[in-house]
């Protein structure tokens, strides 16, 4: 194992060297094609990195910053191991959590099939934290929206990872171009994140 990871690690290495650069000028020109404002930040810049210190094996590619939108910044990152290069998408928003009232989770999307077998997605649910959960179950927009988009052949999932001590949460995604549809979902996830969905649970019904 240790000799088949010498021989694969230079050869994975190089692969995320030409595919990262490439990642982020596809997803440049297609944030123009869907009318999105952004400004282009330096990766290596102290924003370009945020949170890829903290995972081995994980290097930012590229990141923007939004206007207009409840999405603060976008970063590329790369993967890298052994076994390949994966590439994501982080939407990070900004958020002030009150850790003292409750325990904040990672929340991620379920897909619901049409059978074990079947590849067509006929529901979405959220699992995780239950504040936010609960909101985004509620959200019949936002599901009829992420139902069309996997249509579309949206690939993967979506994990919303809260980052309180450093003031943002990130709403991660496979590297998928996404299409206007699928980012204003996520825009309107960012939202709920935004206004600080703990202190605004206690008026939904419970589930």
């Amino acid at each position: 194992m240790a000799f088949l990871t010498a021989f694969l690690l230079p050869f994975v290495l190089s692969r995320r060297k030409k595919g990262g650069p490439k990642k982020l000028i596809k997803f440049r020109q297609h944030l123009l094609g869907i009318g999105i404002k952004f400004v282009e930040l330096d990766k290596d810049s102290e924003q370009a990195k945020l949170g890829t210190k903290f995972s081995k094996g994980q290097k930012s590619e590229g990141a923007f910053t939004l206007e207009g939108r409840n999405i603060d910044l976008i970063i590329i990152t790369s993967v890298s191991s052994q076994y390949g290069v994966n590439h994501f998408i982080e939407y990070l928003v900004k958020s002030n959590l009150n850790l003292i009232e409750d325990y904040v989770r990672k929340t991620k999307m379920v897909k619901k099939r049409s059978s074990f077998f079947g590849r067509e997605v006929v529901n979405i649910s959220w699992k995780g934290d239950k504040h936010l959960a609960q909101r985004l179950n509620l959200d019949y927009e936002i599901k009829y929206k992420l139902l069309q988009a996997n249509k579309e052949k949206f690939k993967g999932g979506i994990l919303i990872i809260p980052e309180p001590k450093h003031g943002y949460t990130r709403i991660k995604t496979n590297y998928n171009l996404p299409s206007p549809m699928i980012f204003d979902a996520i825009d309107s996830i960012a939202r709920y994140i935004k206004s600080g969905w703990i202190e605004t649970v206690a008026s939904l019904p419970n589930m």
